[in-house]
């Protein structure tokens, strides 16, 4: 099992599992801009030698500075932490829901999260034949029968890569439930910033919106994050974090990250050309794809008779390939049919395209494994 860990991107496990090194496997099991990291990091890491020696700002200064001016917002209403994963774990221990609402799939951290404090969960199952999206009908099934004081949803959603509308999350928060919206992805989406809802967050005091760093400029090896909600709801969190939390490193690498514009429309540029490329592909392979707003697409397996092979088996044929995918059948609401692949340049999605291909093509033969 590679996602040992409960995610992708583990590539010691991999290597332990395949004998190949790391640097070998091409991994679409994590969802890094590939276009990253941007050359402006590459400063940083050529002066930090003159700055670790001193402790980092606890308060992330410099960083929430950058931020604020980039969303128009307070300074005060952002909390930069250790990668999304701790922001969800401050948002979850300052609201301490009983009831949790969760649009299935999604992230697995949000559950974990509610259930280390001993909370209940909430499934709002998501509909394959509606491509997984979260609707009106969903959204008022829950507020009639859930009784849930919290609602966590993602936005590019993981793994669907489906957006949640805004009109949903205001119903939301008018029917008197917390909501934390984890815009982990958005930064992938064109028009991010008429997307967002982090302005809107500023006014309410029960809606933290949380983003990531690293997925967009492809620096998951630092873990930086930031949540944004009413001052008031930001000092809640703030109390709960451990000092000195986020490492000078990462909030240096912030600061420059934000700064590049040229990196930004590229990336943006490119993802929307490819992304259309290899879901174009990927159907003339019988694979259904799931639209989606995010450098990631869902997949289910081909339906045919003669194709014998579930998704974890795919993982395993793929990985003695050295092309890593995601077995998403680990998400709950989600059979032993999916899986889940990043987008990457060119050069390498052909080369997924080919790992494919073969492996489909021994199991439809008879010469792959069966289930």
């Amino acid at each position: 099992m590679l996602e040992r860990y409960g995610h992708g991107g583990d590539l010691r496990t991999a290597s332990e599992v395949f004998g190949r090194s790391a640097e070998s496997f091409d991994d679409f099991s994590s969802n890094m801009n590939p276009l990253g990291p941007p050359p402006s990091i590459r400063n940083v890491l050529a002066g930090y030698l003159e700055h670790i020696h001193a402790y980092p700002d606890p308060a992330s200064r410099a960083l929430k500075k950058t931020l604020a001016n980039r969303h128009g917002i307070p300074e005060n209403a952002i909390l930069v932490g250790n990668g999304a994963a701790e922001i969800i774990d401050l948002a979850v221990r300052a609201i301490r829901p009983g009831i949790t609402a969760l649009a299935m799939p999604c992230f697995d951290e949000y559950g974990d999260a509610v259930r280390k404090l001993g909370g209940e969960i909430y499934p709002i199952p998501l509909d394959a034949a509606k491509a997984f999206e979260l609707g009106e009908a969903e959204i008022g099934a829950a507020i009639e029968r859930s009784g849930a004081d919290l609602y966590m949803l993602g936005s590019p959603n993981n793994p669907t890569g489906r957006l949640v509308d805004s009109g949903l999350i205001y119903r939301l928060l008018d029917s008197g439930a917390y909501v934390v919206l984890d815009e982990a992805f958005l930064s992938f989406v064109p028009d991010e910033g008429k997307v967002t809802l982090v302005q809107a967050a500023v006014q309410h005091e029960r809606f933290i919106v949380i983003r990531s760093m690293t997925k967009f400029y492809s620096v998951p090896g630092i873990r930086l994050g930031y949540a944004v909600g009413k001052p008031s709801t930001i000092s809640r969190l703030r109390k709960l974090q451990v000092p000195w939390s986020v490492n000078s490193l990462a909030q240096q690498i912030g600061e420059a990250a934000l700064m590049d514009a040229e990196f930004e429309a590229r990336s943006r540029q490119w993802l929307v050309t490819e992304r259309k490329w290899l879901t174009d592909e990927l159907r003339r392979m019988d694979m259904q794809v799931t639209p989606s707003e995010a450098n990631y697409l869902l997949l289910r397996l081909p339906e045919s008779s003669r194709l014998r092979l579930s998704a974890s088996q795919l993982q395993l044929e793929m990985g003695r390939r050295g092309v890593l995918i995601r077995d998403a059948s680990r998400f709950q609401g989600l059979d032993h049919r999916y899986i889940r692949v990043a987008i990457k340049l060119r050069e390498q999605n052909e080369r997924l395209l080919l790992a494919l291909s073969e492996c489909l093509g021994a199991a439809k033969d008879g010469s792959g494994d069966s289930a």
